[in-house]
C-alpha cells in the first residue's frame, strides 16, 4: 500500500514494517506539493539541469549581490511570460516586476504595498486559505474575508456564488484570485467565466492575481495566462504572484515574481518597493533566476516541458477515472478529468477522508483533494480500489 502526505507525495509503506517509520515519515514531509514524476521523485526539467550545469561552469559569473529589485532580464522574460510581449501594459510602459523570495514573498511584498490603500482582502473560501490570510494579515491587513468558490455538490466551481459574493465586496477591496488552476481543488474558470468576473472586478475592486503554475493547467503557457492577460487588456490595475517551483522543478531556489500593472504612479511604487525589499530579505538568490532568464530566452524549451507534464496529469486522470467507473457504484467522476493542473479534489466527506487516512494510509485534504502527479502506476490500482471502498463503506 502507499502513503499519500497532507497535501501531495505518496511512498510505498513497506519500510514501516520493518521499522524504519521515522525516516520514511520525515521523507514523506519533505514532499508537500511537487511535482513528481512516474518514479514519486521531483526532477529538474531537462533544460533547467543543462542550464544549471552551464552556470556552475561559466568563468564570467563572479559572487556578488544582484539589484534589490532583482535581476533584470530576469524581471523582463517574467514579466513578458505572464503577459506577452506585445501586452499593452508593456507597450504603455505601465508595469514593473520584482523578484522575490518565492511566490509566497512575492504574495508578501504585495501585500505590503497594498496595505496603505486598501482595508479589506477577499480570498476563496477553501481548504488552504489560513497561510494565505496570514501572509495578509503580517502584511497589517486585518480584515480577511471568504468569496464562495468550491462547490461540493457539482464538485466544481459555482461561478453565481462567487461572482454575487465580489459583487457585494467594499470597494477598494482586494480580491485574491488563483490563475490557472485553483489550490488545491484544482478547479478552473472558462474564460466566459473569467470575463464575467474581470466584469466586476471594474467595479473599483482590485485583483491580486496567484500564478503559481504557469503551463502545468492547459499544458499551455499563453492559455494559462489568458485571465490575467484578458483584465490588463480591459485596463485593470492589478499585481500578480508569479512562482517558477512547479513549471521548471526549481524547489528549492525559491525563484518567484510580483509583477506590478498600474495607470499612475509607477515610479514611486517601485521606489516604496525597493524600501519594502531591504527590510524583508535585502536581495534575492541569483542561481535559480539566472536559470528561468535563459530557459525563457528559448520558451519555446518550457513550452515543450510543461505540455508533457500536464498531458501525464491529465493521463493519470483519466486512467483512475476508469478505474473508478469500473468499480461501479452510482459516483460520477467526470470532474476529476476537467484540466486543473497538479490538483483535483474528489468530493469526500470527512469520514470518508478518515477512513483513508486511517484504515488505507492515503492522506488526503479534507474533501479529498490531492496532487495527482504523486498517483503513478504501481499505486492507481490501490488508490482507485481504496476511495471505492471508502464510499462503498457504512463509515
Amino acid at each position: 500500500c502507499y502513503l499519500y502526505d497532507e497535501v501531495s507525495s505518496l511512498a510505498p509503506v513497506n519500510d514501516l514494517m520493518h521499522g524504519h517509520c521515522c525516516s520514511l515519515y520525515n521523507n514523506i514531509l519533505q514532499q508537500k506539493n511537487e511535482y513528481v514524476g512516474e518514479h514519486g521523485h521531483t526532477t529538474w526539467l531537462p533544460p533547467v539541469r543543462k542550464i544549471k550545469q552551464q552556470i556552475s561552469t561559466d568563468p564570467t559569473l563572479t559572487p556578488k549581490y544582484p539589484h534589490i529589485l532583482g535581476i533584470p532580464e530576469f524581471t523582463r522574460r517574467a514579466t513578458q511570460l505572464a503577459l506577452g510581449k506585445d501586452s499593452p501594459a508593456i507597450v504603455e510602459s505601465r508595469v514593473f516586476g520584482i523578484q522575490t523570495v518565492g511566490c509566497t514573498g512575492a504574495v508578501r511584498l504585495g501585500a505590503e504595498l497594498l496595505r496603505s490603500f486598501v482595508a479589506h482582502v477577499f480570498i476563496s473560501l477553501s481548504f488552504l486559505e489560513d497561510s494565505l490570510a496570514g501572509t495578509f494579515k503580517a502584511a497589517g491587513i486585518e480584515d480577511v474575508q471568504y468569496y464562495r468558490y468550491w462547490d461540493a455538490e457539482s464538485n466544481g466551481v459555482c461561478v453565481e456564488n462567487m461572482v454575487l459574493d465580489l459583487e457585494n465586496a467594499p470597494e477598494q477591496c482586494v480580491v485574491v484570485l488563483f490563475a490557472p488552476g485553483h489550490r488545491p481543488t484544482g478547479a478552473e474558470l472558462s474564460q466566459e467565466d473569467w470575463k464575467r468576473v474581470a466584469e466586476v472586478m471594474k467595479r473599483q475592486l482590485f485583483a491580486f492575481f496567484l500564478m503559481s503554475a504557469q503551463g502545468l493547467c492547459s499544458g499551455s503557457l499563453e492559455q494559462d495566462a489568458w485571465p490575467v492577460r484578458h483584465c490588463v487588456s480591459l485596463g485593470l490595475e492589478l499585481l500578480c504572484a508569479q512562482s517558477f517551483s512547479h513549471n521548471f522543478g526549481l524547489y528549492g531556489e525559491r525563484v518567484g515574481h510580483l509583477l506590478c500593472v498600474l495607470k499612475q504612479n509607477l515610479l514611486a511604487v517601485q521606489s516604496q518597493a525597493e524600501k519594502l525589499v531591504q527590510t524583508l530579505w535585502s536581495c534575492p538568490p541569483m542561481e535559480g533566476a539566472r536559470v528561468v532568464a535563459t530557459v525563457l530566452s528559448n520558451p519555446a524549451h518550457l513550452a515543450d516541458c510543461v505540455k508533457a507534464i500536464a498531458e501525464r496529469c491529465m493521463l493519470i486522470r483519466e486512467r483512475l477515472r476508469e478505474r473508478l467507473r469500473l468499480l461501479g457504484g452510482p459516483w460520477q467522476w467526470d470532474h476529476i478529468i476537467k484540466p486543473g493542473g497538479l490538483y483535483c479534489c474528489f468530493g469526500l466527506n470527512t469520514q470518508q477522508v478518515d477512513y483513508l487516512v486511517q484504515k488505507k494510509h492515503i492522506y488526503l485534504l479534507p474533501n479529498g483533494c490531492l496532487n495527482v502527479s504523486a498517483i503513478n502506476s504501481r499505486n492507481l490500482d490501490y488508490v482507485a480500489e481504496s476511495i471505492h471502498q471508502a464510499l462503498s463503506s457504512k463509515l
